[in-house]
């Protein structure tokens, strides 16, 4: 059976309420969650960005839900250090930490000061990351030198077991790629025929683990106000790769979205104020094949959309009255 779980947007929601969040997540019967790791929004009136670390830490001691991160090691962040902190929280909470790895967004890696690299040489830094973190998680001393360099580095706390590091995608290309090295899939909401060739590129290439989906979608009791949310939180959202992964500031992305039209949401956004019509589109992903679905309320209130969630769109997906 799928398994549905909450986003924690920290672009959006300051890290005290997310939290607070989360804990409503699991009373109202979310499975599961996921956080994103940002170090800028995307947006002025997003306006949060809170550390994803020391929250995960805060987020499963408050809850029994699994949780995972999708981050970027290379640039930001030393892949010695990701291993530390996956192998941290994976020790204190043994079966409920997953990291998906991908290559980010200059927004977020311009910080360092170092120039953002090509897409494939990113690819090919996030491998060697890979490498290294595998290598740090299994106990080994790592040393190495290329894309990232590495000091005689080694984990001396480690999680009995490794937990999963899935590989996070959003073209069928790069899902083949992951299929290499990843332990499961994660990408976000698009064309059910996109998706379905991002999962046979991946299962054909041997792909392994679980499929997860992250869906952005826009609730509220009245159609408008949904659509308002929506356009308002997350119209500098739409962009495609490369724009997506390459613009640098969050004035950036604002120029970008000034022309933006509202009824452009509902290319990247669930709009609705339909509970069953929710569910509806939740089930057609699971329908696709996706173990994980994580659902993202693109508002920065999330009281609504979990009262709702939880009391008529998860009973509906598992077979109770809506």
């Amino acid at each position: 059976m799928t398994l549905y779980g909450f986003h924690a947007s920290h672009e959006q929601i300051d890290p005290g309420s997310l939290l607070a969040a989360a804990v409503r997540a699991e009373r109202a019967g979310f499975d599961a969650a996921m956080s994103s790791d940002h170090f800028s929004p995307w947006s002025e009136r997003q306006g949060e960005s809170g550390f994803a670390w020391s929250w995960l830490g805060a987020a499963l001691q408050a809850t029994r839900l699994p949780f995972g991160v999708v981050t970027a090691p290379g640039q930001r962040y030393h892949p010695a250090i990701i291993a530390q902190a996956i192998g941290t929280l994976a020790s204190m909470y043994p079966g409920r930490f997953w990291a998906a790895l991908g290559t980010g967004e200059y927004s977020n890696e311009h910080i360092t000061g170092e120039a953002w690299p090509r897409k494939e040489v990113r690819n090919a830094r996030l491998r060697e990351c890979v490498d290294v973190i595998r290598a740090l998680l299994a106990g080994a001393e790592v040393t190495h030198d290329g894309l990232v360099t590495v000091d005689r580095a080694k984990l001396w706390t480690r999680p009995t077991e490794t937990p999963a590091l899935v590989g996070a995608a959003v073209s069928v290309e790069t899902a083949r790629w992951c299929a290499e090295w990843a332990d499961g899939l994660i990408t976000v909401g698009a064309p059910h025929e996109h998706l379905r060739r991002m999962i046979d590129a991946y299962r054909e290439a041997g792909g392994r683990g679980p499929l997860r989906l992250q869906v952005h979608i826009s609730y509220a009791a009245d159609e408008d106000e949904a659509l308002r949310i929506a356009h308002d939180q997350w119209r500098t959202n739409v962009f495609a790769p490369p724009v997506c992964w390459d613009l640098e500031l969050v004035e950036h992305f604002e120029e970008a979205a000034k022309h933006v039209p509202p009824e452009a949401m509902h290319d990247v956004v669930r709009i609705s104020a339909d509970p069953a019509r929710h569910a509806a589109w939740l089930q057609e992903y699971a329908d696709l094949g996706f173990d994980e679905i994580m659902v993202h309320h693109v508002g920065q209130e999330q009281d609504e959309f979990l009262e709702v969630f939880g009391g008529k769109v998860l009973p509906q997906l598992r077979g109770g009255v809506s």
